[in-house]
């Protein structure tokens, strides 16, 4: 589909095209952090600790005394890039056993779908956690461990759409023409897939933001002293009933990332999946 057909039909629906904005703005600001932080994030001032918003601090300071609107402006680099690597592992796993599960079928489909299934009989939140302790904490082997509990649902969603296609006279065409093996697979079948893989990804990524965020929060996150939302929380909970600016900014902050994703895969379901209603 055409970027300016896309971005017409997402027009139309207000919620989605409001989320698209914000997370554009999400990452300009990420990209442009340097030069819109109002201070140093990682600076300490032990005479401003715990200030309350004012004009030097728009947002106030944490126990550390660093500006806090800082913070989350640079604290928005390690979430979405969280996010893009989650991405980047995510689909195409996903995309790719489900693939080859559902065209070819037989013992492959059972050995592949089965291990599926064992990742998915899992709780995914405690699955990642544990990957993390086993991994060490840090932002890559988050992404890893939120990807390796996430792809599964794309593979059976992937398998599903195969096997309902599997015998359509479109693919059948393509084999007739000799379009086969790999060319057939990533040319023909996996544009099939992506549709939906896309949607259901927009939608995936506001429970990562949330997922991302209680790693932060029980120190399993980015390393200190990087800027982490989810480690900010854990941070403003000490002091949460006499400085409460501290948890409620960044919560904020995460409550709108994680509803602009999901405004956002809605608006994507209605454009790219039309005949889901």
């Amino acid at each position: 589909m055409p970027m300016f057909l896309f971005l017409r039909r997402l027009r139309h629906s207000p919620a989605a095209f409001c989320g698209l904005i914000i997370i554009l703005l999400l990452m300009l600001i990420a990209l442009f952090a340097p030069w819109l932080a109002p201070h140093d994030p990682n600076w300490q001032d032990a005479a401003a600790r715990l200030q309350a918003p004012s004009r030097q601090h728009w947002l106030g300071t944490d126990s550390y005394g660093r500006d806090l609107l800082s913070r989350l402006i640079y604290g928005s680099r390690p979430a979405l890039g969280l996010v893009a690597l989650v991405t980047i592992i995510t689909l195409p796993v996903g995309l790719l056993i489900g693939i080859l599960a559902g065209y070819y079928g037989g013992w492959l489909e059972r050995v592949l779908m089965r291990f599926t299934d064992i990742v998915m009989s899992m709780p995914r939140l405690i699955l990642a956690f544990a990957f993390v302790a086993m991994l060490g904490p840090g932002l890559v082997n988050g992404a890893l461990a939120l990807a390796l509990t996430t792809w599964p649902a794309y593979a059976r969603q992937a398998r599903s759409e195969i096997q309902r296609l599997r015998h359509s006279d479109y693919l059948a065409a393509a084999e007739m023409m000799g379009i086969r093996g790999r060319r057939l697979l990533a040319g023909h079948i996996l544009p099939l897939c992506l549709p939906s893989a896309i949607v259901r990804l927009a939608l995936d990524l506001a429970g990562i933001i949330l997922a991302a965020a209680g790693l932060g929060f029980l120190g399993l996150g980015a390393r200190p002293p990087m800027a982490e939302w989810g480690a900010m929380i854990a941070d403003g909970m000490q002091v949460i009933f006499d400085q409460w600016w501290i948890a409620a900014a960044t919560g904020a902050i995460i409550l709108i990332a994680s509803l602009a994703f999901n405004l956002l895969g809605d608006g994507l379901r209605d454009v790219l999946e039309p005949q889901h209603d």
